[in-house]
């Protein structure tokens, strides 16, 4: 085999290791800058108010059960009785609010929704003894509400019967002890009871409401364009345009264990919930596009290794090197132009500047503009195919492994009458 052949591929092969480390230093920073955006994000939530779980309003109550066994003496047990809503509705929307922290942008919002909860009866709140000669004492009716972060509450209103209760911090709950109480007066035996509550709050991204009640009913709407629907249950209708999202969701106690595992005390309670996502997240972008930057290189390398077989002309392993940081730096402009400005431009500025530089540079390097403005061409369709690779995720393998196989096929046809025995040779003419 032709000798300079074999040393010119041992350091074509050194060239592509020194630029994957090139790559994997830029993919660093990606995850660094990753980490930053994580900080601030926590910032915020310190200063402001964290992703928000509402529970609630649920009525509890302590009491105490005594009796005299026939040996011991006086025997106690205290407990809490809980009981959550027949029905439970909640209605309201989402008002998106960005803050700032640096660079770094993050998502908040400022709900005012509007909660009913109806009970047919509070029957459950004055339990029979579970002893025999048991005598249960119990204290006052406790209408508690959750919030997961009690700073986002901004302002909150209970009513009963159209009269304002006094709202008291705290939930007098162990379990879930951030939020509210009100102290109601016991309705007569089988009166039913409707709670009224309308409040404004504040949290980041996510928004969850445990479905604790025989039947939950939730509409939310926003202008955020891009809501990612979490937790045990999706809407069971919901609409995302250009001006927003709605969403309504309905759950029965058939369907979620929430309302029993409140009364059992339970913690991890299921919860419906929507994220205010940002599908353009520019680190998100650009880690996946680095990814792709090996396959960029091989690819270039492949178009400027065709070059010198058909051509002729021969290319330094210098200017190789050249080609592949000007690919590989391709990554380095797109994450710090995408800090300052939307994905798509910042991506087209990176994409225009690396084209222009590959184009003049080629037209040098494969002995013509002709050639060189046609190399920076199929440089500006790959980067048009990243493009394509990156806003469609969910056909994302298929177009990359389609582009792929046309690219083996040009590269076939291209070479199918290629003597390789005689390249390697070191007589591609057959001389």
């Amino acid at each position: 085999m032709n000798k300079q052949l074999i040393i010119k591929l041992a350091i074509l092969a050194v060239v592509t290791v020194l630029l994957c480390i090139v790559l994997a230093q830029i993919g660093g920073l990606v995850n660094e800058r990753q980490a930053r955006q994580r900080e601030a994000e926590q910032s915020v939530e310190q200063s402001q108010a964290g992703p928000q779980t509402l529970l609630g309003p649920i009525l509890t109550r302590s009491c105490k059960e005594t009796w005299t066994p026939s040996k011991d003496g006086v025997q106690s047990r205290s407990f809490l009785a809980t009981l959550p809503p027949a029905q439970l509705e909640v209605s309201g929307g989402l008002s998106p609010e960005t803050r700032y922290r640096g660079l770094f942008k993050i998502h908040t919002y400022v709900g005012k929704l509007a909660v009913t909860a109806r009970w047919d009866d509070l029957v459950a709140l004055t339990p029979p003894p579970e002893n025999a000669g048991g005598r249960i004492e119990c204290g006052d009716v406790i209408a508690m509400f959750s919030a997961s972060d009690s700073r986002g509450l901004r302002k909150v209103e209970l009513k009963r019967d159209g009269h304002v209760l006094n709202v008291r911090p705290g939930t007098a709950n162990a379990v879930h002890a951030s939020g509210l109480h009100a102290v109601l007066a016991l309705p007569r035996p089988g009166e039913p009871l409707e709670l009224n509550l309308a409040l404004e709050l504040v949290g980041t991204q996510r928004l969850a409401i445990v479905p604790a009640a025989g039947n939950t009913t939730v509409a939310l709407q926003s202008s955020w364009q891009h809501p990612s629907f979490s937790g045990r249950f999706l809407p069971s209708d919901r609409e995302v345009g250009v001006s927003g999202f709605s969403a309504r969701w309905q759950v029965s106690e058939l369907a979620s264990s929430a309302a029993a595992d409140v009364v059992a005390g339970k913690s991890g309670l299921d919860t419906l919930a929507v994220d205010l996502i940002d599908p353009v997240n520019p680190y998100v972008m650009s880690d996946r596009a680095i990814k792709y930057g090996l396959m960029f290189i091989a690819l270039t390398f492949v178009t400027v290794g065709l070059t010198e077989l058909l051509t002729g002309r021969r290319v330094h392993p210098v200017q190789y090197l050249l080609v592949g940081l000007a690919l590989s730096l391709f990554f380095l402009l797109l994450l710090s132009l995408s800090e300052h400005l939307p994905f798509l431009v910042a991506y087209l500025i990176a994409a225009a500047a690396a084209a222009v530089v590959l184009t003049q540079y080629a037209a040098a390097m494969l002995g013509g503009w002709l050639r060189g403005l046609a190399f920076g061409g199929g440089i500006a369709l790959l980067y048009g195919a990243l493009y394509v690779l990156l806003s469609r995720e969910q056909t994302a393998l298929v177009i990359g492994a389609v582009l792929l196989f046309a690219v083996l096929a040009v590269v076939m046809t291209l070479t199918r009458r290629l003597d390789w025995y005689r390249l390697a040779s070191g007589n591609p003419q057959g001389e």
